[in-house]
């Protein structure tokens, strides 16, 4: 299950890639792709678990609401600021519960690891403040270079970037990962 939800994470993302590169970098055509997708995928992940999760919920509506954008105003902007808002979206939701004491990645992690508030608190802030970069870096990538090199570096750079965050942040979680009952206590 993991494996095919991972699938469904970033099927919407390879199908843009793919469509961008497929159909001689035609962003409005990727843009249509993502935005279905998107839409399919999860439908999908809610017909295999019949719940769905509130992140790719925020990311289809703003993928429909900024290509939606992009195609009736045939304006390309629209759609590389996307990432932007989402970015500043989640720092917001992390940054804003840790302001009232609300640890919304203990919730994302659904109980996988049991750590005191102050450990949430600094992983939720670490991940605010990587979300606000991300958020720096998509407007400095989409408005100092050009669409393709933007495409590139929001497929391959921004992933690579977010998987090497979450490593670096695993010494710090697995110190209080739960254990299998008949393992013994490391």
């Amino acid at each position: 299950m993991k494996n095919s939800q991972l699938l469904l994470d970033l099927g919407p993302l390879i199908a843009f890639f793919a469509t961008y590169r497929l159909t001689d970098n035609n962003i409005y055509i990727a843009t249509a792709v993502i935005m279905v997708t998107t839409a399919i995928a999860l439908l999908i992940s809610w017909l295999q678990t019949r719940r769905i999760r509130p992140m790719p919920v925020v990311t289809l509506v703003l993928i429909v609401v900024f290509g939606g954008l992009t195609l009736y105003f045939k304006n390309p902007d629209f759609i590389k600021m996307k990432p932007t808002i989402i970015y500043l979206l989640f720092a917001s939701a992390l940054g804003g519960g840790a302001l009232v004491g609300s640890w919304f990645l203990k919730t994302v992690f659904d109980g996988a690891f049991e750590m005191p508030d102050a450990v949430w608190a600094k992983l939720t802030w670490r991940w605010t403040g990587f979300f606000v970069f991300l958020a720096g870096l998509n407007e400095f990538i989409w408005r100092s270079f050009d669409e393709s090199t933007w495409v590139n570096i929001k497929v391959f750079g921004f992933l690579p970037l977010t998987l090497l965050f979450a490593m670096a942040n695993m010494p710090l979680m697995l110190k209080y990962m739960k254990q299998d009952e008949t393992e013994e206590p490391k």
